[in-house]
Protein backbone atom coordinates (compact mmCIF):
# COMPACT_ATOMS: atom_id res chain seq x y z
CA UNK A 1 0.00 0.00 0.00
CA UNK A 2 1.70 3.92 -1.06
CA UNK A 3 1.98 6.05 1.88
CA UNK A 4 -0.19 8.97 1.49
CA UNK A 5 1.31 11.67 -0.72
CA UNK A 6 3.37 9.77 -2.68
CA UNK A 7 3.15 8.64 -6.01
CA UNK A 8 3.95 4.87 -7.20
CA UNK A 9 6.30 4.57 -10.35
CA UNK A 10 5.18 1.60 -12.76
CA UNK A 11 7.40 -1.11 -12.86
CA UNK A 12 8.59 -1.27 -16.48
CA UNK A 13 7.15 -4.36 -17.72
CA UNK A 14 9.65 -7.34 -18.02
CA UNK A 15 11.42 -8.05 -21.68
CA UNK A 16 9.67 -10.73 -23.84
CA UNK A 17 10.80 -14.03 -22.89
CA UNK A 18 14.15 -15.09 -23.99
CA UNK A 19 13.77 -17.72 -27.27
CA UNK A 20 13.81 -21.59 -25.76
CA UNK A 21 17.22 -23.28 -26.14
CA UNK A 22 17.36 -25.24 -29.55
CA UNK A 23 17.71 -29.34 -29.40
CA UNK A 24 17.44 -31.89 -31.86
CA UNK A 25 14.08 -32.99 -32.50
CA UNK A 26 12.80 -36.16 -31.12
CA UNK A 27 9.04 -38.22 -31.40
CA UNK A 28 7.40 -41.00 -29.37
CA UNK A 29 8.22 -42.24 -25.91
CA UNK A 30 11.27 -39.84 -26.41
CA UNK A 31 9.36 -36.66 -26.49
CA UNK A 32 7.57 -37.59 -23.68
CA UNK A 33 10.62 -38.28 -21.70
CA UNK A 34 12.30 -34.83 -22.58
CA UNK A 35 9.14 -33.28 -21.72
CA UNK A 36 8.60 -34.82 -18.19
CA UNK A 37 12.46 -33.88 -17.51
CA UNK A 38 11.98 -30.24 -19.00
CA UNK A 39 8.66 -29.47 -16.99
CA UNK A 40 10.75 -30.66 -13.86
CA UNK A 41 13.26 -27.82 -13.69
CA UNK A 42 10.03 -25.54 -15.93
CA UNK A 43 8.52 -25.97 -12.35
CA UNK A 44 11.35 -26.02 -10.15
CA UNK A 45 11.58 -22.42 -11.31
CA UNK A 46 8.25 -21.56 -10.58
CA UNK A 47 9.17 -22.64 -7.14
CA UNK A 48 12.03 -20.00 -6.91
CA UNK A 49 9.81 -17.46 -7.98
CA UNK A 50 6.99 -18.50 -5.18
CA UNK A 51 9.57 -18.76 -2.35
CA UNK A 52 10.13 -15.08 -2.81
CA UNK A 53 6.43 -13.48 -1.89
CA UNK A 54 6.04 -14.20 1.84
CA UNK A 55 9.25 -11.65 2.21
CA UNK A 56 9.47 -9.57 -1.07
CA UNK A 57 5.37 -8.82 -0.91
CA UNK A 58 2.92 -7.45 1.57
CA UNK A 59 -0.66 -9.20 0.44
CA UNK A 60 -2.49 -11.65 1.45
CA UNK A 61 -3.96 -12.39 -2.07
CA UNK A 62 -0.45 -12.66 -3.13
CA UNK A 63 1.19 -15.14 -0.89
CA UNK A 64 -1.88 -17.04 -0.97
CA UNK A 65 -1.34 -16.78 -5.04
CA UNK A 66 2.33 -18.29 -4.04
CA UNK A 67 1.29 -20.64 -2.00
CA UNK A 68 -0.75 -22.52 -4.85
CA UNK A 69 1.94 -22.59 -6.95
CA UNK A 70 4.02 -24.23 -4.65
CA UNK A 71 1.61 -26.97 -3.53
CA UNK A 72 0.66 -27.56 -7.34
CA UNK A 73 4.11 -27.22 -8.68
CA UNK A 74 6.05 -29.95 -5.99
CA UNK A 75 2.65 -32.15 -6.85
CA UNK A 76 3.14 -32.36 -10.26
CA UNK A 77 7.13 -32.82 -9.70
CA UNK A 78 6.53 -35.74 -7.63
CA UNK A 79 4.41 -36.87 -10.27
CA UNK A 80 6.73 -36.38 -13.05
CA UNK A 81 9.57 -38.02 -11.85
CA UNK A 82 7.68 -41.10 -10.34
CA UNK A 83 6.88 -41.68 -14.11
CA UNK A 84 10.30 -41.62 -15.20
CA UNK A 85 11.16 -43.83 -12.62
CA UNK A 86 8.81 -46.06 -13.61
CA UNK A 87 10.16 -46.03 -17.37
CA UNK A 88 13.52 -46.47 -16.38
CA UNK A 89 14.50 -42.51 -17.35
CA UNK A 90 16.38 -40.29 -15.32
CA UNK A 91 14.34 -38.45 -13.24
CA UNK A 92 16.05 -35.13 -12.37
CA UNK A 93 15.63 -32.84 -8.90
CA UNK A 94 14.67 -29.12 -10.28
CA UNK A 95 17.76 -27.81 -8.42
CA UNK A 96 14.96 -25.44 -6.56
CA UNK A 97 16.72 -25.61 -3.28
CA UNK A 98 20.31 -24.61 -4.93
CA UNK A 99 18.71 -21.79 -6.80
CA UNK A 100 16.65 -20.10 -4.00
CA UNK A 101 19.57 -20.53 -1.78
CA UNK A 102 21.46 -18.31 -4.31
CA UNK A 103 18.44 -15.64 -4.32
CA UNK A 104 18.31 -15.17 -0.84
CA UNK A 105 21.78 -15.30 0.28
CA UNK A 106 24.28 -14.79 -2.69
CA UNK A 107 22.92 -13.13 -5.92
CA UNK A 108 26.46 -13.16 -7.43
CA UNK A 109 26.10 -16.97 -7.01
CA UNK A 110 22.62 -17.58 -8.94
CA UNK A 111 24.34 -17.63 -12.87
CA UNK A 112 26.68 -20.73 -11.46
CA UNK A 113 23.39 -22.52 -9.84
CA UNK A 114 21.08 -21.62 -12.76
CA UNK A 115 23.42 -21.95 -15.79
CA UNK A 116 23.10 -25.73 -15.64
CA UNK A 117 19.70 -25.57 -16.29
CA UNK A 118 18.15 -25.72 -19.48
CA UNK A 119 15.98 -22.41 -20.76
CA UNK A 120 12.45 -23.77 -21.56
CA UNK A 121 9.75 -21.21 -22.95
CA UNK A 122 8.44 -18.38 -20.71
CA UNK A 123 11.36 -19.33 -18.08
CA UNK A 124 13.72 -16.58 -16.17
CA UNK A 125 17.05 -15.54 -17.28
CA UNK A 126 19.73 -14.67 -14.51
CA UNK A 127 19.08 -11.09 -14.79
CA UNK A 128 15.59 -11.20 -14.83
CA UNK A 129 15.85 -13.72 -11.44
CA UNK A 130 18.56 -11.04 -10.20
CA UNK A 131 15.77 -7.77 -11.01
CA UNK A 132 12.44 -10.14 -9.26
CA UNK A 133 14.77 -10.77 -6.03
CA UNK A 134 15.85 -7.47 -5.80
CA UNK A 135 12.26 -6.10 -6.04
CA UNK A 136 10.17 -4.88 -2.87
CA UNK A 137 6.17 -4.41 -2.24
CA UNK A 138 4.32 -2.80 -5.39
CA UNK A 139 7.21 -3.16 -7.82
CA UNK A 140 7.66 -6.79 -7.09
CA UNK A 141 4.00 -7.81 -7.46
CA UNK A 142 4.33 -6.22 -10.93
CA UNK A 143 7.15 -7.68 -11.83
CA UNK A 144 6.25 -11.31 -9.94
CA UNK A 145 3.08 -11.53 -11.77
CA UNK A 146 4.27 -10.63 -15.20
CA UNK A 147 6.65 -12.78 -14.94
CA UNK A 148 4.93 -15.65 -13.63
CA UNK A 149 2.22 -15.38 -16.33
CA UNK A 150 5.38 -15.39 -18.74
CA UNK A 151 6.59 -18.53 -17.41
CA UNK A 152 2.75 -19.98 -17.60
CA UNK A 153 2.73 -19.11 -20.58
CA UNK A 154 5.50 -21.24 -21.67
CA UNK A 155 4.10 -24.31 -19.73
CA UNK A 156 0.87 -23.82 -21.96
CA UNK A 157 3.77 -23.87 -25.24
CA UNK A 158 5.54 -27.00 -23.83
CA UNK A 159 2.00 -29.03 -23.47
CA UNK A 160 1.06 -27.62 -27.24
CA UNK A 161 4.70 -28.55 -28.39
CA UNK A 162 4.10 -32.37 -27.26
CA UNK A 163 0.59 -32.57 -28.91
CA UNK A 164 1.64 -31.75 -31.71
CA UNK A 165 4.93 -33.77 -32.03
CA UNK A 166 4.85 -37.00 -33.96
CA UNK A 167 3.93 -40.12 -31.87
CA UNK A 168 4.28 -38.50 -28.41
CA UNK A 169 1.82 -38.09 -25.62
CA UNK A 170 0.08 -41.67 -26.87
CA UNK A 171 0.43 -42.73 -23.30
CA UNK A 172 -2.57 -41.87 -20.98
CA UNK A 173 -0.85 -41.10 -18.22
CA UNK A 174 1.19 -38.43 -20.15
CA UNK A 175 -1.73 -37.47 -22.32
CA UNK A 176 -3.87 -36.59 -18.81
CA UNK A 177 -1.16 -35.20 -16.92
CA UNK A 178 -0.35 -32.90 -19.58
CA UNK A 179 -4.30 -31.80 -20.44
CA UNK A 180 -3.81 -31.36 -16.54
CA UNK A 181 -1.30 -29.18 -16.79
CA UNK A 182 -3.08 -27.05 -19.45
CA UNK A 183 -6.01 -26.79 -17.21
CA UNK A 184 -4.65 -25.68 -14.35
CA UNK A 185 -1.53 -23.59 -16.12
CA UNK A 186 -4.61 -21.23 -17.62
CA UNK A 187 -6.73 -21.01 -14.62
CA UNK A 188 -3.53 -19.51 -12.57
CA UNK A 189 -2.66 -17.00 -15.71
CA UNK A 190 -6.37 -16.18 -15.51
CA UNK A 191 -6.54 -15.71 -11.31
CA UNK A 192 -2.99 -13.58 -11.72
CA UNK A 193 -4.12 -11.55 -14.71
CA UNK A 194 -7.00 -10.29 -12.36
CA UNK A 195 -4.25 -9.47 -9.48
CA UNK A 196 -2.35 -7.58 -11.87
CA UNK A 197 -4.96 -5.56 -12.94
CA UNK A 198 -5.22 -4.48 -9.18
CA UNK A 199 -1.56 -3.51 -8.96
CA UNK A 200 -1.18 -1.36 -11.69
CA UNK A 201 0.48 -3.99 -14.36
CA UNK A 202 0.24 -4.15 -17.72
CA UNK A 203 -0.85 -7.44 -18.97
Amino acid sequence: VACAGTTATPAPAPAPAPAATARPAVTGHAADVRFMQDMIAHHGQAIVMAALVPTHSARDDMKLLAQRIDVSQHSEIATMQQWLRDHGEMAPAPDADAMHAAMGHDMAGMAHDSAAMPLMPGMLTDAELARLGAARGAEFDRLFLQLMIRHHQGALSMVGDLFATPGAAQDPQVFSFASDVDTDQRAEIARMQALLATVGGAQ
